[in-house]
């Protein structure tokens, strides 16, 4: 078995990789066939090559938040009482420890298609929700379902205090080929409009991107402060896509009988992108729930990210 996934693996990350200069750097559709996934864990009770989507609370007694620097992608999301919450992507690195990990919603199971069959670790789920999860194409990691996988850290109080570690249920990262997103990574558009700060807010909470010049990156702060690993470093992603979607109500709520909204992934609409301190205004466009997300620019040519993390967030179209 575990031969059998090393060859994957190595299949994998061979296909996906790049001459310089390219400027779609592997992250395109995956090449792996379906029959050599390797998503059922091995002797060892680990699971092979998989991307890895963790659920990161996102409360202001979470911060800071643990490994989601390491992140290839992170979503941010509206969640009930217009809070926010993170889904942090992992293929090219998986570090020690990830979290705070909180429970999954329902448009998290429709964002994710886009992968080929997840790991998704998640604290739970509403019991309504649940059956969802298990019929959708993807492996579910809670305390429950795998044990010794998960632990609580000291100086916070529950729920804001367990954490994943990854190199106990993953053997490996899956590499740059399994982020079927569909986006494309290279030189910047021509045009762009200057851009040093920009906000997206959500009903109770708000993102702020800073452009630093120095480390061509973009500074994340949250609800009016720095957005910080527990190393003290500032989050800062070297592209940022405020991705406007349509956010329904869902058909379910919280225990304080909040609605859970609905983000919709699918379809198409308006964005912007922020790289290398410009603005790009942009179209997205993702026909189906299998599919990745497509940015193209105003005059219909592929929108390319800078190399490096992405951060998408979502707001609502208005």
């Amino acid at each position: 078995m575990r031969s059998l996934l090393a060859l994957c693996l190595a299949a994998g990350l061979a296909a996906g990789c790049t001459v310089a200069g390219d400027p779609d750097d592997g992250r395109g559709p995956s090449r792996r066939s379906p029959g050599a996934s390797g998503r059922e864990p091995g002797p060892d009770g680990r699971i092979g090559p998989s991307v890895l989507a963790v659920k990161i609370d996102n409360s202001r007694g979470a911060r800071p938040h643990t490994g989601v620097e390491d992140a290839d992608v992170v979503y941010a999301e509206q969640v009930e009482g217009g809070l926010s919450r993170l889904m942090a992507v992992y293929a090219t690195r998986l570090p020690d420890r990830v979290g705070p990990v909180r429970s999954a919603r329902e448009a998290d199971l429709e964002l994710l298609r886009q992968f080929d069959r997840p790991v998704l670790a998640f604290s739970g789920a509403q019991s309504k929700l649940k059956p969802l999860i298990e019929a959708a194409p993807l492996t579910p990691v809670t305390p429950e379902s795998f044990s010794g996988v998960y632990a609580r850290g000291a100086g916070r109080p529950a729920p804001h205090n367990l954490y994943l570690r990854p190199g106990r249920l993953m053997d490996r990262p899956a590499g740059a080929e399994a982020l079927t997103t569909g986006f494309r990574f290279g030189r910047p558009p021509a045009g762009g409009t200057p851009e040093d700060s920009r906000t997206v807010r959500y009903p109770a909470a708000r993102f702020t991107f800073t452009w630093s010049a120095t480390d061509s990156r973009w500074l994340v702060s949250q609800d009016g402060s720095p957005a910080l690993t527990t190393g003290g470093e500032q989050l800062a992603p070297a592209t940022v896509v405020v991705q406007y979607v349509t956010v329904r109500a869902s058909k379910f709520q919280d225990f304080l009988g909040n609605n859970t909204p609905y983000t919709e992934t699918v379809g198409a609409g308006k964005a912007l992108v922020l790289r290398g301190g410009k603005a790009y205004e942009a179209r997205w466009k993702r026909p189906a729930a299998g599919d990745g997300t497509t940015f193209t620019t105003e005059e219909g040519e592929r929108m390319n990210f800078a190399r490096g993390q992405v951060w998408v967030v979502y707001a609502k179209t208005p």
